[in-house]
């Protein structure tokens, strides 16, 4: 008896043993068909899907090409199909003209100045040769012509005091008659030595003063000259300038072609360009789009964009027509988060697309970029999966209840999940199971309390 007892415990340990390794099941009382999804091989398309708006990648701006502050008073409707030379944009021309006008005053008033220093510079030459060549030469004449006069004298004084001093010897001649030779003589010399002294200053000293001043004339004379020439030449090119300012004021198309608006910043809700609108040199007024080179700018999360590349393909939507294209560019640095995009960080990706007939600029677009592509691989529904700490579960209908199994997940889109291992073809699987499943109520409300307690 004790030995069939032990054998009974020894059975009934063996058998919670076994029923503890068993995979917990749940009975489910009812299920609705229409939760349970088969699972099955497939092919999976990783892609993500943003909106964006049809704009072309080569665009003719047409800028402002008047300085300062210009206020529109026409510009063309956006959309509208321009012909070659119509007008698209008037400004405001009452500041130029004005402009205009004491822009021809001041020339005028420069050309006058120019005429009178250029005539200064002139007379200001001829008097440096008038005193070289004329007056210096006249005056050294008369200098020298004087020394001659005062030599000659001298001699003849010279010659009359040795008479007189032979008279003197012969007592024919007085003492008095003797000095006032002799004071004549005196005479004479100093005459001739003032007179010399006066062609030395004239040479070394006068000469140089006075060309030197004359040329100082002529430069200052060269000198206002050039500034006058300088003043005029400013006003003539600002008196162009304005002219050609008047004519940019008036804008036409140089060929012809679609004519729309620039796109302005998002958080803004009318155009930047509009009639009584203020605008600015190098502003883009409008744009002529080449239809033939069209592409969609989506912004891409920062989530998914390190697996965005250029040259992945993409399907464009547009007006319920699929459109196959290609990413041409992934920007590196992200657009500045604001409020009015709700701090989302994105980054711009360009979506280029084949020419078509019928697109143009400002249409809305669905852009699905295709990140991966996975053939014959095992597919669940992500609604039939939970993630959990120790990763994914999903719930199998089984004969006996549902069975829960833990989930070796690949890659993953917005409807399935790459299933490596867990499930197999043809099993049933449980959607929505918070919703179905008791199981996963319980376990979902012992994550959020785990949660809470690490908080």
């Amino acid at each position: 008896m004790k030995i069939a007892g032990l054998l009974l415990l020894l059975v009934a340990s063996l058998g919670a043993t076994a029923a503890a390794l068993l995979p917990r099941t749940q009975q489910v009382t009812t299920v609705d068909p229409s939760f349970l999804h088969t699972t099955m091989r497939g092919d999976l398309t990783v892609a993500v899907t943003e909106l964006g708006t049809l704009e072309s990648s080569n665009n003719t701006e047409i800028k402002c090409r008047v300085r300062g502050n210009n206020t529109v008073t026409f510009v063309v409707e956006s959309g509208t199909e321009a012909k070659a030379g119509e007008l698209l944009v008037q400004l405001d021309t009452l500041a130029i003209e004005e402009e205009i006008s004491n822009r021809t005053k001041f020339f005028h008033l420069a050309e006058s100045q120019v005429a009178r220093s250029g005539a200064d510079v002139e007379r200001a030459k001829i008097a440096v040769l008038e005193y070289s060549e004329g007056r210096f030469v006249s005056e050294l004449a008369a200098l020298q012509k004087n020394l001659a006069v005062a030599e000659s004298r001298l001699l003849n004084a010279k010659n009359r005091l040795q008479h007189s001093e032979m008279l003197s010897r012969s007592e024919y001649a007085s003492d008095l008659d003797l000095e006032e030779k002799e004071f004549t003589l005196s005479q004479a010399e100093l005459t001739a030595k003032l007179s010399k002294t006066q062609i030395d200053v004239l040479k070394n000293f006068t000469k140089k003063e006075e060309l030197i001043r004359l040329q100082g004339e002529l430069s200052a004379a060269e000198a206002t000259h050039k500034a006058n020439v300088e003043t005029a030449l400013a006003d003539k090119k600002r008196l162009e300038r304005a002219q050609e300012e008047l004519a940019f004021c008036t804008i036409r198309a140089e060929r012809a072609g679609l004519v729309i608006y620039p796109t302005g910043e998002e958080w803004k809700d009318t155009p930047e360009i509009e009639e009584g609108a203020t605008v600015r040199k190098d502003q883009t007024l409008l744009l002529m789009p080449d239809l033939a080179q069209m592409q969609v700018k989506v912004g891409v999360h920062e989530s998914v964009v390190k697996r965005i590349q250029a040259g992945m393909t993409a399907n464009v939507t547009l007006n319920r027509e699929s459109i196959p294209a290609e990413v041409t560019f992934v920007a590196s640095v992200a657009k500045p988060a604001s409020w009015w995009t709700g701090n989302v960080v994105k980054y711009d990706a360009i979506v280029s697309l084949p020419s078509k007939v019928g697109m143009r600029p400002g249409m809305s677009a669905e852009v699905e970029i295709v990140m991966a592509k996975h053939e014959d691989v095992v597919v669940v529904p992500v609604a039939a999966c939970i993630e959990t700490q120790n990763g994914f579960a999903c719930w199998v209908q089984q004969g006996f209840g549902a069975q829960r199994r833990s989930l070796d997940v690949g890659d993953s889109s917005n409807m399935f999940l790459w299933v490596r291992d867990g499930v197999n073809t043809g099993e049933q699987v449980i959607l929505d199971p918070l919703a179905n499943v008791p199981e996963a109520q319980e376990e979902a409300a012992r994550i959020i309390e785990n949660e809470d307690s690490i908080l």
